[in-house]
């Protein structure tokens, strides 16, 4: 019997979208077939992390999934096309698993009437064929620039020689798939697992993007403007109030992935004194200005 989905993910059953991703992404990196190569169990547990992403993540496919379980709507039979039914909806705590026999007795005091055994061996019987004529799919990776999984756009890959243009949709994850039917090898279905290739300058935080800015002393002590990219090629003024630290950061509303937030990231550059003079300044712009920056921490 197929595990539940959100015990895959290790989310409860309020997850929300966020929550899934996060958790999606922590074990996709953990049981990716590239860091466990050769181990089976590390794949099939990816494979299994893969197949419940993709169902928990769809908010079509989820709803389905927590209405009727791993039997779907229309169809009856457990893993394999087994004659077990399973009854109820949600966690594994959800369900009871049942023969043929005793399933068909318990839908004939709901329902009554014959042909109860009927209707169900030829659910069965439905759900084994199109098991056994279910497409084969094969699994590639690809990399995709930063600004176009962030943006969403087009990639072209290269596959056994056959060129792809590959529609990437705005927002996309590391070791997020995407299926491709039919696009596989022999007319087999493609698996496309992700692969995001860093940006010089930019770094992402699920919705967020950030940059760096290094600042000068100077700088961070009376405050400047500074001229910063974002994600679409645009650049705008941000002020930096006086007396900025090191970790600051200042947020651009809007301009991340999906409707996130970009943030300015401050770091202050400091110099060493070149010589005497500069010393006598700084120690007198100390005794001017002085601080406790250690007070209250519970270490001092």
């Amino acid at each position: 019997m197929p595990r539940d989905y959100y015990e895959v993910l290790g989310v409860n059953r309020n997850a929300t979208e966020e929550e899934i991703k996060r958790a999606h992404r922590k074990l996709a990196r953990q049981y990716h077939p590239d860091r466990n190569p050769g181990d089976k169990q590390a794949e099939a547990k990816f494979k299994e992390i893969q197949d419940a992403y993709d169902i928990l993540n769809d908010k079509n496919k989820r709803a389905q999934y927590d209405r009727f379980g791993h039997v779907g709507p229309g169809g009856f039979g457990g893993p394999g096309g087994g004659t077990t039914f399973r009854w109820g909806a949600g966690g594994p705590e959800g369900f009871q698993e049942v023969d043929l026999g005793s399933a068909a007795d318990l839908f004939r005091q709901f329902f009554g009437g014959g042909g109860v055994e009927e209707r169900f061996d030829r659910q069965t019987r439905g759900r084994r064929g199109r098991r056994a004529e279910a497409a084969p799919e094969t699994q590639s990776e690809v990399n995709i620039p930063f600004l176009t999984a962030a943006l969403g756009g087009k990639v072209n890959i290269n596959l056994n020689g056959k060129e792809l243009a590959v529609k990437i949709p705005a927002g996309v994850e590391e070791g997020q798939s995407l299926r491709l039917q039919g696009q596989g090898p022999g007319g087999s279905n493609l698996r496309l697992v992700l692969r995001i290739q860093p940006h010089p300058y930019f770094r992402r935080e699920a919705k967020d993007v950030i940059l760096e800015a290094p600042l000068s002393l100077t700088e961070a002590v009376l405050g400047t403007k500074l001229d910063v990219p974002t994600l679409d090629g645009t650049r705008l003024t941000v002020k930096v109030p006086a007396g900025t630290s090191s970790g600051a950061r200042l947020r651009l509303r809007g301009k991340g992935i999906n409707g996130g937030d970009q943030y300015i990231e401050i770091k202050v550059v400091i110099p060493p004194p070149r010589d005497d003079r500069s010393r006598q300044l700084i120690e007198e712009f100390g005794r001017a200005n002085p601080q406790s920056p250690r007070a209250g921490l519970p270490w001092s």
